[in-house]
């Protein structure tokens, strides 16, 4: 049932200008037919009709159970976004500034948890037909690859320092207890690190490879242990940030960072550690990446891999899927279930799963923690040149991942695989 209510003064306001060279599918709407927009219209409102939301629509009528605000600013602009791209054209809409919510990551939280009935079972069926497929281009080849990391990681250090922590750790932290507190966030992305480290026995005289450096926190940690570190990295900005870090530290006789893809890397190493790099690889890429770690651990060896997983059913049916957060923030990504984590390396590699442990709960807050110091320092993000078409989507993304994880749709997992014992 749909009453209506006075028009806030949120939804008479004016969205921003959006900047239509660097931003050309926000700017533009997608021309989507009206029978389509129509149509649109009608699933939207039946499936908000029976969520604990409260979504207001410009003309004051109001749709959903009760619960966090979703505002609607331009009704037409949304639903053809939407009816045009799916969750693409969600997310889109958030940046173009038809609609907003006040508790961005609760209203969020309730649509994550019921993602997989929003859409009415028999136009699930033709996914296929509707849903955006992902670009050619964005496959991560050796070549891709690079491509892919940099459109991320080398948008600014300084941009990245804005909200995280000292430490520089753009990963899930491992809190002593909840709520998390910004001013131990540093310690509890060590507590992470430390976990890690010792999962993968590293240690004095240990040979440590590294795949995904980011600012050198976990090498240099490891170093200080008297491990001997080689770390991967595809981004030039990562690297060069952490070699000046790992020369501050004074452990470069210890560290060394090759701009180079985990495919192309050499030796054998007692251990390896790799903290949320495999949701870079891309689905048509993982057995490689596991045989990887197959093949440059020595026997006897150890890998820790921190890994962020979805539900199995959801992977394999948005399989193929061109997804927001790949259009805008992590192009080429996708993110393996357990279950395809298991399969993968009884598959393609000697590694057996030793011990795995879930930390969701410790994602939504770090996530949380970010999020909460981005809003407080969006001037300095402002002045770094990032629009607000931009800081609205990082504000989304950062919102829309702390949902997943606080409905249950995303988890975290810290895996231990061993290699057989060497022979004597």
């Amino acid at each position: 049932m749909r009453t209506a209510e006075p028009r806030s003064a949120a939804a008479q306001r004016v969205p921003h200008q959006v900047d239509e060279e660097r931003w050309p599918d926000v700017a533009a709407r997608p021309g989507a037919s009206r029978l389509r927009t129509a149509a649109t219209s009608v699933v939207v409102r039946r499936a908000l009709e029976r969520l604990p939301l409260r979504v207001r629509f410009p003309d004051g009528t109001h749709a959903g159970t009760g619960g966090p605000l979703i505002e609607i600013h331009d009704t037409g602009a949304f639903h053809e976004r939407v009816g045009a791209h799916g969750l693409v054209g969600f997310g889109e809409s958030y940046m173009a500034g038809d609609w907003d919510a006040p508790d961005l990551v609760g209203a969020l939280t309730v649509l994550a948890g019921n993602l997989a009935d929003l859409v009415p079972a028999p136009l699930q069926r033709l996914r296929g037909l509707w849903a955006l497929r992902q670009p050619e281009s964005q496959r991560n080849t050796p070549s891709g690859a690079r491509g892919n990391i940099s459109r991320h990681y080398d948008l600014s250090n300084e941009l990245f320092a804005v909200f995280l922590d000292e430490t520089l750790t753009y990963s899930a932290a491992h809190f002593r207890g909840f709520p998390a507190d910004q001013e131990l966030l540093a310690a509890a992305q060590h507590r992470k690190i430390d976990r890690l480290l010792d999962l993968a026995e590293v240690g004095e005289g240990t040979r440590l490879l590294e795949i995904g450096t980011g600012w050198g926190e976990l090498a240099i940690r490891a170093a200080a242990r008297g491990a001997h570190v080689n770390s991967l990295t595809l981004s030039r900005e990562q690297r060069d940030l952490a070699l000046e870090r790992v020369r501050g530290a004074g452990l470069a006789d210890r560290v060394s960072i090759e701009l180079r893809d985990y495919r192309e890397a050499v030796g054998t190493y007692d251990a390896i550690v790799s903290v949320e790099m495999v949701e870079a690889v891309g689905e048509e890429f993982w057995p490689v990446y596991f045989a990887t770690l197959d093949a440059r651990l020595a026997p006897g060896g150890r890998v820790a891999l921190q890994a962020i997983t979805m539900p199995h059913d959801r992977m394999l049916a948005s399989r193929g899927t061109y997804t927001w957060i790949q259009k805008y923030i992590f192009p080429g990504g996708r993110l393996p279930s357990v279950e395809a984590v298991d399969r993968l390396t009884s598959e393609h590699t000697a590694l057996s799963t030793t011990r795995r442990d879930a930390l969701g709960a410790h994602y939504a807050e770090t996530l949380r923690l970010w999020r909460e110091r981005f809003t407080e320092r969006a001037d300095d993000v402002e002045a770094l040149g990032f629009d607000q078409t931009f800081r609205r989507m990082w504000t989304f993304y950062l919102a829309y991942s702390e949902a997943g994880f606080r409905s249950g749709y995303l988890d975290v997992q810290q895996y231990l695989f061993t290699k057989g014992e060497p022979t004597r």
